[in-house]
């Protein structure tokens, strides 16, 4: 009797357990079936790269910039548009991890937890992505680069909608390379999205950074002056300048990207308050951009010299900033204080998708709303008494930081600028960076105006 006891026992256990075990898969695959759908190991799921039955993807005016015909997936007519497109819609692949073809595939598909990749046409609803972007500005900024690499990002500091998103190195998806040890380092960098996926030293757009710090926590800097002769012995070593300022304060410190001011106030501010302003203007975080997330920049001075710390405050040393990140910066700047949320996806039809679902679209705090005004005082004055509107069409007002980041003794410099614009029917923030470009003001800036002149035609249309 014991015996049949003990065995009824362990079959009661058994039964349980497996019963357990169900009701575990079944909510893993309630949970995790978006997840599982996206996986690369799972794109013969749908022959294709899973995509022979997946919806339209749109640009904001409409244009048709990836579809599936008679099985097969095919992208926009227009070459330009396809590969200054590629890395927000992706191709065939799940390569590039974070464009809306890997991250929506799920949607695009029509997955379902009853009926898997196989659910009857009739019965499908919400596959067609329409996106933010302009595909006419993307084609812009792509034919700006000029055959270079980098990224370009424009977006609504308003709306959080990106208008422009461009990264290259680019291929086109209708006709993917085979890669091949003779071809693999033309293609190097070819599935990341800079935009989101990429760091790069910052060089002067970083002196942004070191002068919020400075305004938050120095009260007499308004009125404090500094002397450039060209070079400074700070922490024992040479900090050198581009130029001789001679008297300059901050305002003409950042308009003449003066690297003794900017060095000089690292060194005072600190590695505690320079470290604390770099965590509250994001430089270490991470934003997701829909579900798709950014690489985080990288401001670490705990071990750095005093020297050292000197330099990390002109974007140089260890500093590394995302483009996607800084471009944020600059909505928050623009915004009085708040950044923006930006997005890609406006709507998934058939569906009740908000790209702003357990966000607040208005963005949160990253500055003093002092602190912004004075930082847009700044770089409107930058380009007004230095780079000259003209540099941006002259039909917009325009402020603005350049850099040019020293990367490696013996390459060249990488070229940035980044800003927004005044202008109330066009509120524009934007990021460039530009890869072995030399100098931001002659490199960066002209794509940089291209961009924003075509998305301000886009949002005047």
């Amino acid at each position: 009797m014991k015996q049949v006891r003990t065995r009824s026992m362990f079959v009661f256990v058994l039964v349980l357990l497996f019963f357990a075990g169900i009701i575990y898969f079944t909510v893993n695959i309630c949970i995790n079936a978006d997840s599982w759908v996206q996986h690369s190991y799972n794109g013969h799921t749908s022959g294709s790269g899973g995509l022979e039955k997946a919806g339209k993807i749109f640009d904001r005016n409409g244009v048709v910039l990836a579809q599936t015909v008679d099985g097969s997936r095919i992208y926009n007519e227009d070459y330009d548009t396809r590969l200054s497109t590629l890395h927000v819609v992706g191709d065939n692949s799940l390569n590039i991890s974070t464009a809306v073809q890997s991250v929506y595939r799920s949607e695009l598909t029509g997955f379902s937890y009853i009926w898997g990749l196989e659910m009857p046409q009739s019965f499908r609803g919400g596959n067609n992505l329409t996106l933010t972007i302009d595909s006419d500005a993307c084609k812009t900024a792509y034919n700006a680069l000029g055959g270079m690499n980098g990224a370009v990002v424009v977006m609504n500091y308003k709306t959080g909608e990106i208008l422009c998103s461009v990264s290259c190195k680019t291929y086109d998806p209708q006709n993917p390379p085979e890669l091949t040890e003779e071809n693999e380092s033309e293609y190097d960098g070819a599935y990341l999205n800079h935009v989101l996926s990429s760091s790069y030293t910052p060089g002067s757009i970083f002196k942004i950074v070191t002068a919020a710090a400075a305004l938050e926590n120095m009260p007499d800097i308004d009125s404090r002056t500094f002397e450039c002769n060209g070079s400074a012995i700070i922490g024992g070593e040479e900090v050198t300048c581009m130029a001789h300022h001679g008297t300059i304060n901050l305002d003409d410190g950042l308009a003449q990207s003066c690297n003794i001011v900017f060095a000089q106030l690292a060194y005072e501010l600190g590695r505690d308050k320079m470290t604390a302003a770099a965590n509250e203007l994001g430089v270490n975080s991470s934003y997701d951009i829909g579900h798709a997330p950014t690489v985080k920049g990288q401001y670490d001075v705990k071990n750095a010299s005093d020297n050292d710390l000197a330099w990390s405050g002109i974007g140089q040393y260890t500093d590394l900033t995302n483009p996607m990140q800084m471009c944020i910066l600059m909505s928050a700047i623009a915004n009085g204080g708040n950044r923006a949320e930006p997005y890609y996806v406006q709507s998934i039809s058939g569906s009740d998708y908000s790209p702003f679902t357990g966000t607040e679209q208005s963005g949160k705090a990253m500055l003093k709303s002092s602190t912004a005004q004075k930082l847009n005082d700044m770089m409107r004055y930058t380009v007004s008494s230095n780079y000259g509107d003209y540099m941006f069409g002259g039909n917009l007002t325009v402020c603005a930081k350049t850099g040019t980041a020293e990367v490696k003794e013996g390459e060249s410099n990488d070229a940035w600028i980044v800003g927004f614009t005044r202008d109330e029917d066009v509120p524009l923030a934007f990021a460039v960076v530009v890869e072995d470009g030399n100098f931001g003001l002659t490199t960066a800036g002209p794509v940089a105006s291209a961009a924003i002149q075509a998305c301000a035609q886009t949002l005047r249309n």
